[in-house]
């Protein structure tokens, strides 16, 4: 009887621990389509829609300027949705910024272009992407987290990593979305108002979203803290404590994931376009391909750091990020479509060695009391040095050298100052991960949120 109740509760905590796998998976699937549905239209559409008296390159400049303005949001929603998870919980934050994410990206397929409104379009544009942006501050963290403190004896990376696959699969949903939208009406209709579609359907998917991610139970860890009055008043404060070295070290090991990702996925589609010559569809069909395998290939490579560690794997990656990187325009430059769709599955094959861990070395970077707010400003930090900006600058760089140079050298600067990070920060003593004593009396100022 006994072995027979073990055996059913086992399998019931078997069962929790896949809803939050798939919870955390399709939140950040459903964030990773928002955000990646304004990211290629931005490359492809809003330059013509939202600033049609600027030049093709000042107009394309500007739309990746307000690609950017997500970025910058993204820490203020770490700081915001960071307290919040540490303070009330996981669960209830990650609700919260599925639906800003959601309403957000439904209101810019409704916003009428510069032609109706004028000078109003691209304000609204920003406003809307500036949420989005804050939303997502509170997402990749948070859903790390979750499944992380979820996951089952040494398999800690494999379930941080489910988030991480929100990313790619994101993209992935994006692009298939935009190209069979694209395929189904002929391009003078698809530039004026068939791009508005993908974002209108994110109304749908939230719902789904939100469906499978209230079902889920709170992190465990966050419970056991509460319980242990181990919630702080300030917790990103008493995050920060880990020291300077360590956050600075840990921020820019991550940063050439973000600036090599974002040139692949959004700057390659203006470059390919505009410069080299191919036609929107193919290169939009590169990008999904490639993210797909990255997807793919993430479990694979999380399995690998649960099993033999993450140090030698994230290194070992770094490199080859910083080679693939440095090759990938060059291989563009070919004019070849098969040469330039093996240039982009080539990313696919690099990019998730390093991004399938990167979450949760950061999370391990701080105690759990304290693991929301500290992870979201070093993801979110981490995000607009090496991710946001990346396009603009690209484009920047091939405007001012007339060739793909500027953003090559670029690319490998970023991925050599990585990898260069990720050495002293494997050669740091591991930080303790010590929660503080219960706190005897509580403050009146700690029970404010």
């Amino acid at each position: 009887m006994k072995n027979r109740q073990s055996s059913r509760r086992s399998n019931q905590d078997a069962g929790a621990t896949r809803r939050v796998a798939l919870a955390t998976l399709s939140g950040t699937v459903l964030e990773g389509y928002d955000f990646f549905v304004y990211g290629t239209t931005s490359a492809l559409i809003f330059n013509s829609q939202f600033f049609p008296s600027l030049s093709p390159t000042a107009g394309t400049l500007a739309a990746f300027s307000t690609f950017a303005v997500g970025f910058a949001a993204r820490p203020v929603g770490g700081l915001v949705f960071g307290h919040f998870g540490d303070r009330v919980g996981r669960k209830a934050t990650l609700v919260v910024s599925l639906l800003m994410m959601g309403i957000a990206t439904t209101l810019i397929g409704l916003v009428p272009n510069f032609a109706v409104i004028g000078v109003w379009a691209p304000i609204l544009l920003v406003l809307l992407r500036f949420v989005q942006g804050i939303a997502l501050g509170g997402e990749m963290a948070g859903a790390t987290l979750l499944s992380m403190e979820h996951a089952p004896d040494g398999r800690k990376n494999l379930f941080a990593g489910f988030p991480q696959m929100g990313t790619p699969a994101g993209l992935v949903l994006a692009n298939v979305v935009i190209l069979t939208t694209g395929a189904v009406m002929p391009d003078s209709a698809f530039n004026a108002w068939g791009w508005r579609i993908p974002f209108l359907l994110s109304a749908v998917l939230v719902v789904v979203g939100l469906f499978v991610r209230l079902r889920v139970a709170e992190s465990p860890s966050f419970e056991a803290a509460v319980s242990r009055d181990h919630v702080v008043a300030r917790p990103l404060a008493e995050a920060l404590k880990v020291g300077f070295p360590r956050l600075t070290v840990t921020l820019f090991a991550a940063v050439a994931s973000g600036a090599v990702g974002y040139v692949f996925m959004v700057f390659s589609l203006s470059y390919g376009t505009s410069t080299v010559g191919f036609d929107r569809q193919f290169l939009v069909l590169c990008v999904t391909a490639a993210a797909a395998v990255w997807c793919c290939l993430i479990p694979f490579w999380t399995t690998v750091a649960d099993r033999f560690g993450r140090r030698r794997m994230f290194l070992a990656g770094s490199v080859a990020l910083l080679v693939a990187g440095c090759a990938f325009l060059p291989l563009m430059d070919s004019g070849s479509r098969a040469v330039t769709l093996v240039a982009f599955l080539l990313m696919g094959l690099v990019m998730p060695i390093t991004h399938s861990v990167q979450g949760a070395i950061i999370a391990d970077t701080f105690p759990v009391h304290v693991r929301y707010s500290g992870s979201s400003i070093v993801m979110q930090t981490g995000a607009i040095i090496g991710g946001g900006l990346a396009p603009m600058i690209a484009l920047a760089l091939q405007d001012a050298t007339g060739s793909s140079l500027g953003v090559t050298f670029y690319v490998a600067l970023i991925s050599l100052v990585s990898l260069v990070a990720a050495v002293f920060m494997f050669r740091m003593p591991p930080v303790s991960l010590a929660e503080p004593a219960p706190l005897p009396d509580r403050e009146p100022e700690n029970q404010a949120v």
